[in-house]
């Protein structure tokens, strides 16, 4: 993968590095390989980053790295790919599989599965997943393939250009159709998992709409502006509409094996194209199974 600039006459950039933490946004990290590497050309010759700069010269940069991913394990699994190119993968993550190894999951997680792919493909890249799911919870998950893009979307989630939105089945009626949750959250005192509503927590904001109600359920669409850990598990369970099948925010229940949370939708502005993309993970079986009852 090669970034290139073509310095303009009206440009105020004075020297290479200029463009590159300017224009490409490159961090001081990435940097720093670039630069240990040789993988930054002036009109194809390689240079250093304080080299000035004049109109028509050509800036190229190299992010292709063959980089050790042996620590995780590569297991051979379906994957349900929704769009792949040179620069990231999006997945519809199953419920019931977790995105990171963990001592329970050393070799079943998606990352492994990520991790087997790759070595099909000749990719021999680290496994960086952008955004994170709880295991129980299906939906999109992107992998970047390289440093650079994972800097980019990354950078993007802090921003209202990367959109979440999920779909929920919780608890009772909703008085207000629609709404914004803003509770800051944190960490529950004495439990490494659990999060709780606390003043001292992390902002977190939640938008929320009612797309269906029936009996005492209502399906509901979330749009999350932070992405703090169990967010909108937490905050519907503050306001008393829990996810059903949440056992940790809400109650088990008999017919549902997890929470029926789904991240169904992601936008955001692609780091090389800069155009908009969208991409969207149908509604899982088990969630239309339960939609069919209520």
């Amino acid at each position: 993968m090669k970034l290139k600039y073509l310095v303009k006459s009206n440009d105020n950039y004075i020297n290479v590095k200029e463009v590159l933490k300017a224009y490409f946004k490159i961090s001081d990290r990435l940097l720093l390989r670039l630069k240990n590497s040789k993988n930054i050309l002036l009109n194809g010759a390689p240079t250093y980053v304080s080299k000035e700069i004049k109109p028509n010269d050509e800036i190229t940069v190299i992010i292709d790295f063959v980089e050790d991913n042996s620590n995780i394990v590569a297991t051979k699994m379906k994957l349900n790919i929704l769009y792949e190119d040179d620069y990231y993968l999006v997945i519809n993550k199953p419920a019931h599989l977790p995105v990171h190894p963990s001592m329970l999951h050393y070799e079943n997680s998606l990352s492994n599965g990520v991790k087997y792919y790759f070595d099909s493909i000749g990719l021999k890249k680290k496994i960086r997943p952008i955004n994170r799911l709880d295991k129980d919870t299906s939906g999109i998950v992107i992998f970047a393939k390289n440093e650079y893009i994972q800097e980019c979307l990354v950078s993007q989630m802090k921003t209202k250009n990367f959109q979440k939105e999920y779909i929920a089945v919780c608890d009772g009626i909703f008085e207000e159709k629609s709404g914004t949750i803003n509770l800051p959250i944190g960490r529950k005192d004495g439990s490494i998992i659990e999060r709780c509503i606390r003043s001292d927590g992390d902002i977190a904001i939640t938008h929320y709409e009612i797309l269906k109600e029936h009996n005492n359920f209502s399906v509901v669409k979330c749009l999350l502006e932070t992405g703090r850990t169990h967010q909108i598990r937490v905050h519907m369970s503050a306001i008393n509409h829990p996810i059903l099948g949440d056992s940790l925010y809400g109650n088990p229940h008999t017919d549902i094996s997890r929470q029926l949370l789904h991240a169904y939708k992601v936008q955001f502005i692609h780091p090389i194209s800069k155009i908009y993309v969208e991409y969207v993970a149908p509604i899982p079986e088990d969630m239309k199974e339960w939609l069919k009852t209520i």
